[in-house]
């Protein structure tokens, strides 16, 4: 039996502190992908599976470990991080585990088992990930593999990359997912399957993972298209009877990325030649990067057979972006503006109003900060909220929330089965209140009501109240994702109306 690290019984004291301190799902998704491989005259040094979680963990929980450590042992005066050679199967597993464990995946425990380990190898260079950049088998396939590689490329706006993504608790776990579908050849996820609302970010994701594949891996050969352009190139393939170049293209490639791949429903032969085509790259290994507005179990009319395959690696979902991280995005757009038009005079307060008034989805609120920073440019005046009221005007009162409480109660009472009445009842069984709860983190959402104001309409409860449903909902919603996946559905039906 192999010896336990020096350090080994204090770093499982350190992270059960860590565990109390920042939550099972983010516990799970960070630090848990930690080793400690020595602890020497007062240092600390934690192994990391991979950059990107190495400067992760030490960003953002750095000083929280620290303090653990010396909790536990005072003389420990730092704590050093680095990335580890190799990831034993072990720990590759244990990897595996705690990511997925935050995802929704639909197919049986059994089937992401069976993804996890063939993912992984003890060799530096896996045998299961093999690397095939080779020539298709014929010179005209050759031809048309070059066609699509530039169509691929052509595709990818050069923005789009994780640099530029900015992360919030909305997305936090899908960019995770892809940045380490990107960066680590072993990732224990096949497909990864990115969805979410139009506008939220998942094309960004996407082809984030494509500029930073092809930046480690020069040597690989991905695609990156839209289910839209898989379509016509299946289509055209049939037309011309060259549906065996198709597949040897398709076939042979070390990642393959389609968007939007809810637009192949009801296309019969489109959807059984791309699970073919899944079905040839998972057993090569070969990663599958997926994206669609909903999750597998929720795309009506898809064949099962590819609905189960969709499920199979690790779904990650990307909800609407909340005030921080609007925030977040326009005070990232606004250093970007200011780098290229150094004129450009910013009223501080401007970037809180936006955030506050527009809530719909990412394209809408950069592209007001566009209008808004175009029009105090092009009339050499400072972007304040005064401007942006005036010239934004048609695009503030179409993002203007408009749903009433009474609405909401009604919407989630039916969901629920519930009566209406219920909302406002002393009725405490958890049948009931959950419901409410749903219905008043909703209503915080969603209107401008205050706490005591959305307290009055369920019955005269007091804000506290609705401040413990509001929490209490949002914790839920972070580590169970079909009950999230139900909110969300309720909020979009709502701002649908």
């Amino acid at each position: 039996m192999a010896a336990e690290p020096q350090g080994y019984r204090q770093w499982e004291s350190v992270k059960s502190v860590l565990r109390t301190e920042v939550g099972d799902a983010t516990f799970s998704s960070w630090i848990a992908l930690l080793r400690v491989d020595k602890v020497e005259e007062g240092v600390v040094t934690l192994g990391a599976p991979t950059p990107f979680v190495r400067d992760r963990v030490r960003n953002s929980f750095g000083d929280k470990i620290r303090a653990a450590w010396r909790q536990t042992d005072p003389k420990i005066e730092r704590v050093e991080y680095h990335v580890r050679d190799r990831v034993p199967v072990g720990d590759a597993a244990a990897s595996a585990r705690a990511l997925a464990s935050q995802a929704t995946v639909g197919a049986p425990v059994n089937a992401a088992a069976s993804v996890t380990n063939a993912a992984f190898s003890t060799s530096p260079e896996p045998a299961s990930r093999e690397r095939i950049n080779r020539a298709p088998a014929s010179a005209r396939s050759e031809a048309e593999a070059q066609r699509l590689v530039e169509l691929s490329n052509l595709a990818l706006n050069r923005r789009s990359t994780f640099d530029s993504f900015v992360v919030g608790r909305p997305n936090e776990f899908a960019y995770a997912a892809a940045r380490r579908v990107a960066e680590d050849p072993t990732a224990p996820f096949n497909p990864l399957f990115i969805y979410g609302a139009p506008g939220h970010g998942k094309t960004h994701l996407m082809q984030a993972i494509a500029h930073r594949r092809q930046e480690l891996f020069p040597h690989e050969r991905y695609l990156y298209l839209s289910s839209e352009t898989f379509l016509n190139e299946f289509m055209n393939a049939l037309r011309h009877n060259t549906v065996q170049t198709f597949k040897e293209i398709f076939r042979s490639v070390d990642m393959l990325l389609i968007d939007d791949v809810q637009l192949i429903i009801g296309k019969n032969r489109t959807q059984e030649e791309f699970f073919h085509t899944f079905n040839a790259l998972a057993d090569k290994h070969r990663q599958i990067v997926l994206s669609a507005d909903r999750s597998p179990l929720n795309l009506e009319g898809l064949d099962e057979r590819l609905r189960s395959r969709l499920s199979w690696g690790l779904v990650a979902d990307i909800h609407a972006p909340d005030y921080e991280l609007r925030l977040g995005i326009l005070e990232k757009k606004t250093e970007a503006a200011l780098e290229s038009t150094p004129t450009l005079k910013i009223d501080s307060k401007v970037l809180d109003f936006l955030a506050h008034r527009i809530s719909t989805d990412v394209r809408t609120l950069e592209g007001a900060l566009n209008r808004l920073f175009a029009k105090a440019t092009l009339l050499n005046r400072p972007a304040t909220i005064e401007l942006a009221q005036r010239e934004l005007s048609d695009l503030l009162r179409a993002t203007d929330r408009k749903v009433a409480i009474d609405e909401i109660q009604r919407t989630v009472a039916e969901h629920f089965s519930i009566r209406l009445a219920d909302m406002s009842s002393p009725r405490r069984s958890r049948s009931v209140a959950r419901p409410r709860q749903v219905a008043m983190y909703l209503s915080k959402q969603l209107t401008s009501k205050s706490l005591p104001e959305i307290g009055q309409k369920f019955g005269g409860r007091d804000h506290t109240t609705v401040m413990h449903a509001v929490k209490r909902i949002t914790e839920l919603r972070s580590t169970d994702a079909s009950f999230d996946e139900d909110v969300e559905r309720l909020r979009q039906k709502l701002e649908s109306v």
